[in-house]
């Protein structure tokens, strides 16, 4: 309630008013009230007083039941009858806390909450209750242990409190917010911010919230948005009290008179369903408090501090017979509370008196109320009796005194050798359910074995049951089903486990240790990483796409070069394709094939990423040459993600891939028609399975790809001369063969498996019979065999066993172009070569070699739906810029998981678990024939000025000044950079069993804003750039509290920013990267990553870490401009000019603390009294005094200026 309307005596109360009091009983206190007090030890014996006698009580008619004293001479501030438990709660304004049992106010438990601030509200849950004081919530269990203590602002004056679920709590007081705690976490979780400030009394109906505000208003707010739908002006001074039942909200107050405030005897009631005021009802006290008690009618109780008491109905008129009086010890009530059931009220008074007002003889505070646990009677000087001739009774009944001395039960040393066993493997369901916490896994019982009984296995049968066999690297690994034992771990699908501090902390080191980066797996439609690392290694296409810039905004190749640039840079740390895959999601060829998934399809599995990565094959080719089509040709025909084009000699995609056909098509009529077309890869069609099934006949891999590319098929099709759909013959013949040979291998049905395996286990009896006994069952080999593992120029090593199972994939193909238009294909092996010579020779006879160089795998994973995986032969040209050695390696890449193979693994299939889906062949010595040479394609024409996409744009809203050709940035030049984003999906999170929070997929964010400023000269900090970043996809958070990006400034319509695409600036960033610039910033590595940019460490100056001290906390770049350059910054929003400023500040400022880094004794000194001031200042800025900060307004006066 608010007291502005209470007697002004009250106001002067101090908590030193009752330290001293007299324990002589004071003359108008009747001592039965004081019944279970003491005031002194030496004084009267409290429990001597006479009890008073049962009152008796009038069915259906409220009068005294029983009085008690709470605290002596201490008002009471706020009582509240328990809704779980028969129990009464009263808060002092000492901040003690008081509860009673029953309708008797038998004391349960009486403890301090709060050593200076009064109890404002109280609140029961099942586990405990709720108290609130000015700044300060505190849950605390009913017998006084303390469940949390959670400390708010000590600026903050609180006031009220509303529990609007389980397990969320609105707080509201003195100041223009309300703050939404999670009483799952104790965290605050939103701030809410009031119009109308002085929200004292809350309340909540299935409709709206009700905030009663010390101005005289009640405001109305949505249940979801929390915004105002409704306002009611009550009373023109102040609020007292309110309450809201069915469709009527009744209020009472003060009102302005010219001597102050006058309690008004109107009660303002509105209808909730018209949202109007009806007429007011005049009651005959003076209310302070009101409550609805609704039994057969809606009645209103009107309490005056007085203690007079008046019930009416809120639409008839008030009747002075039905007044009735508490007689309050003190001269003011302070607080009023109705019971659940409607039977029992509960008045608080000034001197610390509870009374009891009930309707009947033995009342109940609620309907259902569940039994209320007592303190067990103390039986340490009773023991019970030992009956001897009891075999089952535990003789540790009997206290035994502690010794040192040696037990007749102790067995001597000789005899107690130590042997200890080896611990019996988990249970499967346990690892299968287990929840990681740290170095501590939780899962629930299984129930599968007696209680403390554990069966060991013999020695013979231990290497069966070992349990490190079963526990896996693989982050999901622990919780396999028993039956997935046969999917290698490396192969299984990773996922990052986040933490706290997001990715900071997640040791990619584990997953790969090479120098290749890996690629994260988290963003949507990252299913195609396994794709993007094959065509990174593809030399030249990595060469061409890389040396690719066009003007498009969403341009698949542009996108692409950008992210093999961070693959090239990268020295081991894993990229992500948020960019790549944000522009992919943008092409409508995409979404009309199906290659989009939604977030709920890619989580579950749904889709059949065979299929899916194929098609995705077929579409990444198509629009890779159109793209590069575009560049040469701008009206070049763009299809829907066709195979077929008019000419594939447009684009250098074209060059490597396309293979020129002739399609001929032969009527019954004898009409034959003949046309040229081109395809970008090649579909495996696999001969009549009934015979391979039943016969084992065996096919050649050579024999079935020919079959694919000379496909001859019976069809329909039209015919000219017959005027009509015929039975046709369809043949094609190849022109010209591709660099590059993409198969698609279309195992989508168990009939193609079993092909497959039927083909590898004649082959593998085939080779066994062939080598008569050579093949060793374990693989053996000599040192020097080693160093020429996965080199063709190697020396011939016999495979053992293991490598022949599951392999009918050849590693090299022969192809030939005949006289008569014809193809011959057939099996490699080195064996050939040095029989028919190199390959080069032949060449000029149109016979080509093609080398497997990737293989593209659907792993099958019924609990996770499958993930793929590709075997990549990584060249020499890789190796020599990564590791400096000429080599040859086949590696595994799975997501951010890359690790060496042998090269026979990359084409054994077991299609149980592991089924082809792409293989990638290519010509022999094909880098010799491009250019591999990489210009980079970005001129410093993209920092100069350009036209904003906004509509609105005016020169006036103008908030930096472009670079001129005399300013345009060198190396080592500094330039500080801040950017700001919103989200587009929230963050996906799980509570574990144990109360801690696991994060499963983290927010999804984009760049909104971004700002550089120039480093140095006579206009430094003045920003050159200043982007905000026009978005195609919905925004679901602003941030704007820490973005400062409103609704509306990333729409070209209604924007009136400087709008560009990401593109644009994209381009900008990646000039001064490449041109060797070094950013100042403050917290850059979320920055860059977000904008999706690999930036080499020695060009980033991340105050972060300039004044950070191991293992200890981040610093905020606001606690660091007030500390150490004395400015007062993001106020009320985050502004990335100021934020960009700031950092070259507080760069400036580390050079000269440090002595240009030559003092770090010093500065270690200049940090630790950082982290003392901050630990003494909570690492809160203290609030300005006025808008601005005078030293950050003379900072930069030219900036002002401008």
């Amino acid at each position: 309630m608010n007291f502005e309307g209470l007697d002004p005596g009250l106001a002067e109360y101090a908590p030193t008013m009752h330290s001293a009091l007299d324990p002589v009983l004071d003359a108008h206190l009747n001592p039965s009230l004081l019944q279970n007090v003491e005031l002194d030890p030496e004084g009267v014996a409290l429990e001597a007083l006479p009890v008073q006698e049962s009152v008796h009580i009038m069915e259906g008619v409220y009068s005294e039941l029983h009085s008690v004293v709470a605290e002596v001479g201490v008002p009471v501030s706020v009582s509240h009858f328990d809704l779980h438990e028969e129990m009464l709660w009263v808060g002092s304004h000492g901040g003690h806390a008081t509860s009673f049992f029953g309708p008797a106010l038998e004391r349960y438990s009486s403890f301090q909450v709060n050593g200076s601030d009064d109890i404002r509200q109280i609140h029961s849950l099942e586990n405990g209750i709720l108290f609130l004081t000015k700044n300060n919530l505190k849950y605390m269990a009913r017998g006084g242990l303390i469940i949390f203590d959670y400390l708010l602002d000590e600026n903050e004056d609180m006031h009220s409190l509303l529990l609007t679920d389980s397990s969320t709590l609105l707080i509201g007081g003195l100041q223009n917010h309300i703050l939404e705690i999670d009483l799952n976490t104790v965290q605050e979780t939103q701030k809410y911010a009031v119009e109308t400030p002085g929200v004292t009394i809350m309340r909540q109906t299935n409709r709206f919230f009700f905030c009663g505000h010390t101005s005289g208003k009640v405001s109305l707010r949505d249940l979801r948005t929390f915004k105002v739908e409704h306002e009611f002006d009550a009373f023109s001074g102040s609020l007292s009290d309110f309450d809201v039942h069915g469709n009527l909200l009744a209020s009472c107050g003060f009102s302005s008179r010219l001597t102050g405030l006058a309690c008004d005897r109107f009660l303002k009631v509105y209808d909730l369903r018209m949202m109007r005021a009806i007429t007011p009802l005049q009651v005959h006290v003076d209310p302070a408090f009101l409550r609805f008690i609704p039994t057969y009618t809606s009645r209103l109780a009107i309490i005056s501090q007085s203690g007079q008491c008046q019930f009416c109905e809120p639409t008839g008129l008030a009747n002075p017979a039905d007044i009735f009086h508490v007689n309050p010890v003190g001269p003011l009530l302070m607080t009023f509370d109705v019971s659940a059931s409607k039977q029992a009220l509960a008045f608080g008074d000034s001197e610390g008196c509870v009374h009891l007002w009930t309707d009947s003889p033995e009342p109940s505070f609620n309907p259902y109320s569940r039994e209320t646990e007592f303190a067990l009677p103390c039986l340490v000087d009773s023991l019970p009796p030992l009956d001897w001739s009891q075999d089952l009774l535990p003789l540790s009944l009997i206290p035994v005194p502690l010794t040192t001395d040696t037990l007749l039960s102790d067995w001597p040393a000789a005899n107690s050798a130590p042997a200890p066993r080896r611990a019996p493997p988990v249970d499967a369901e346990i690892l299968r359910t287990m929840k990681k916490v740290g170095f501590i896994g939780y899962a629930p019982n299984p129930r599968t074995k007696l209680r403390n009984q554990i069966p060991y296995r013999l020695k013979e049968s231990d290497s069966e049951f070992d349990s490190f066999s079963q526990v896996t690297e693989s982050p999901v690994g622990r919780e396999e089903e028993p039956h997935l034992h046969m999917v290698s771990k490396k192969y299984r699908k990773v996922t990052i486990k986040y933490s706290k501090l997001g990715l900071e902390d997640f040791d990619f080191k584990h997953y790969n240790k090479t120098l290749f980066a890996g690629l994260e797996p988290h963003i949507p439609n990252a299913y195609c990483n396994c794709m993007i690392q094959v065509l990174y290694f593809l030399e030249p296409v990595r060469c061409l796409i890389q040396n690719h810039l066009c003007q498009k905004e969403f341009c698949l190749a542009c996108e692409l070069g950008f992210l093999f640039h961070m693959l090239d840079l990268s020295r081991g740390d894993p990229c992500q394709g948020s960019n790549f895959l944000r522009a992919f999601r943008t092409i409508p060829e995409a979404s009309a094939l199906g290659l989009i998934l939604a977030d709920s399809d890619e989580a579950s599995g749904k889709g059949n990423l065979a299929r899916l990565i194929q098609r995705w094959n077929r579409f990444i080719l198509t629009q890779l040459h159109q793209d590069m089509q575009e560049l040469e040709v701008p009206q070049a025909y763009r299809g829907a993600g066709g195979s077929s084009f008019c000419s594939s000699g447009d684009s250098v995609i074209g060059q490597l891939f396309s293979c020129e056909m002739e399609n001929c098509s032969l009527c019954r009529c004898g009409s034959e028609t003949v046309r040229a077309s081109s395809t970008l890869l090649f579909t495996l069609s696999y001969p009549d399975g009934s015979n391979s099934d039943k016969t084992g006949k065996n096919y050649d891999f050579a024999q079935v790809l020919k079959r694919s590319i000379c496909l001859d098929q019976n069809t329909q099709a039209w015919c000219d001369n017959c005027e009509k759909y015929q039975p046709t013959i369809q043949t094609r013949n190849i022109r010209h063969l591709p660099d590059i040979l993409v198969i698609n291998c279309e195992v989508n049905s168990s009939k193609e498996a079993d092909f497959w395996r039927m083909q590898a286990e004649v082959a593998f009896k085939m080779t066994v019979k062939k080598h008569g006994g050579e093949i060793s069952k374990n693989k053996e080999f000599a040192l020097a065999d080693w160093k020429e593992l996965g080199s063709p120029e190697g020396v011939l090593v016999c495979p053992s066993i293991e490598e022949l199972k599951n392999v009918w994939l050849p590693f090299s193909i022969r192809m030939k172009m005949t006289k008569n238009k014809g193809l011959d294909v057939c099996n490699w092996t080195d064996g050939d070569e040095m029989q028919w010579g190199p390959a080069r020779a032949e060449e000029e006879h149109g016979v080509y070699v093609y080398d497997l160089m990737a293989t593209v795998v659907h792993i099958l994973d019924s609990r996770t739906g499958g993930s793929l995986v590709a075997h990549i032969k990584v060249g020499e040209t890789y190796h020599q810029r990564k590791e400096g050695v000429t080599h040859q390696q086949w590696y595994l890449f799975n997501d951010f998981l890359i690790e060496p193979i042998d090269k026979h693994e990359a084409v054994q299939f077991d299609m149980n678990w592991k089924v082809p889906a792409i293989l990638y062949y290519v010509k022999r010595n094909l880098n010799s024939r491009y250019n591999l040479n990489i210009k980079n394609p970005i001129e410093a024409s993209v920092l100069l000025a350009e036209a904003s996409l906004a509509r609105k744009q005016r020169k006036t809203h103008t908030t930096f000044i472009p670079l001129m050709l005399n300013e345009m940035p060198q190396i080592g030049d500094l330039v500080g950079l801040d950017a700001e984003f919103v989200t587009l999906n929230e963050e996906e999170a799980e509570l574990r069993s144990d109360g801690t929070k696991s994060t499963i997929k983290p927010s999804q964010m984009s760049v909104a804003r971004i700002t550089c400023v120039r480093g140095q000269g006579p206009n430094e900090g003045i920003p050159f750039i200043d982007d905000y970043i026009s978005t195609q996809e919905q925004v679901v958070d602003y941030l704007t509290q820490y973005s400062g990006i409103k609704p509306g400034d990333l729409d070209a319509k209604i924007s009136s920013k400087h709008l560009t695409t990401l593109k644009s600036t994209y381009l900008k960033l990646r000039f001064l990267i490449d041109i060797g610039v070094k950013f100042v910033g403050h917290g850059l590595q979320k920055d860059f990553r977000v904008i999706n940019l690999m930036v080499p460490k020695d060009q980033v100056l991340d105050t972060v870490y300039l004044f950070h001290m191991p293992r200890k906390r981040m610093i905020s770049l606001r606690f660091l401009a007030w500390y150490f350059l004395d400015l007062k910054i993001q106020g009320e929003t985050h502004d990335s000019i100021e934020d960009a400023r700031t950092a070259l500040q507080l760069y400036r400022k580390y050079l000269e603390l440090s002595k240009n880094g030559t003092e770090p004794e010093s500065f270690h000194k200049v940090l630790k009294g950082l982290y003392e001031k901050g630990r003494k200042m909570d690492w809160k800025v203290p609030e300005p005094e006025g808008q601005t900060s005078p030293k950050n307004a003379a900072v930069f006066s030219s900036v002002l200026a401008l």
